[in-house]
């Protein structure tokens, strides 16, 4: 591909753009929360798109933890006094999001919807479109959905394991590099999003990297698409926080929209 003319690079997140979490991580974030409160509460999807909204809560796990806190602070107790060990956290989160088999058949990754398909990526391809994935997700889980699911090939991926959370744009710029061999690419680079941390991720690029133009897509994700007061608030936080545009699906990202929003 590198011995053409590259219209644009292409990087997609994976959670709430590949595939609609709704009912994986979401619903093991509300039940590690309603254990972890001893059933007294569990977090709504307007909770978790709340605390998402504040740009820091990109691992799950920490969210997770995160929720719990502020309930029990809301009930006049201090942090210092909850004990919660973050690895029995972890562990159980994993339990409702993969499952206990190894094939992951009896855990909510195993029902994820798609959200795109292998051919809208080869016309990105077609396209002179190179494209990778950076997610929060662990390697493990997005290599489940890219190679298990969508039957894709050798891919350019950073996950959890191997870059910081988002905003921090360090694991976009690894997926960058290895898509062109670290040379210098003279074209729009896209990273597209369902959260507030993704744009903010695009902003981060911009300031270490001012040499590039870095663009920032929002996608809404699924559950928030039907409700038209829900879906106006999420556009307009992913636009604030810095989207050149916003879509309720990825696949709306096509070559003509990608050339639009690079003028």
């Amino acid at each position: 591909m590198l011995d053409q003319e590259l219209k644009a690079i292409v990087v997609f997140d994976i959670d709430g753009v590949i595939r609609d979490v709704a009912q994986s991580y979401r619903r093991a974030i509300a039940d590690t929360v309603e254990e972890f409160t001893e059933g007294e509460y569990r977090s709504s999807m307007t909770d978790i798109d709340n605390l998402k909204a504040e740009g820091i809560w990109n691992n799950d796990w920490e969210a997770s933890r995160e929720l719990v806190y502020r309930y029990f602070e809301s009930r006049g107790r201090a942090r210092s006094e909850i004990n919660l060990e973050f690895d029995t956290l972890v562990n159980f989160f994993q339990s409702r999001y993969r499952g206990k088999q190894a094939d992951f058949s009896d855990g909510y990754i195993s029902g994820e919807p798609l959200l795109l398909t292998p051919a809208y990526l080869q016309e990105l391809t077609n396209n002179r479109i190179v494209w990778g994935f950076f997610s929060g997700a662990t390697r493990i889980s997005a290599e489940y959905v890219l190679k298990q699911r969508l039957n894709l090939g050798a891919i350019a991926l950073a996950a959890m394991e191997d870059a910081p959370s988002k905003p921090d744009p360090t694991g976009l710029f690894m997926v960058v590099e290895a898509l062109t061999d670290k040379q210098k690419i003279d074209c729009p680079i896209v990273y597209v999003g369902d959260t507030v941390a993704d744009m903010y991720t695009v902003i981060a690029a911009r300031k270490a990297q001012p040499e590039g133009l870095w663009l920032g897509v929002g996608i809404l994700p699924p559950h928030i698409v039907a409700d038209s007061q829900q879906r106006d608030n999420y556009a307009r936080k992913l636009e604030e926080a810095g989207g050149a545009i916003v879509l309720s699906n990825v696949e709306e990202l096509t070559i003509e929209t990608i050339i639009s929003i690079s003028k």
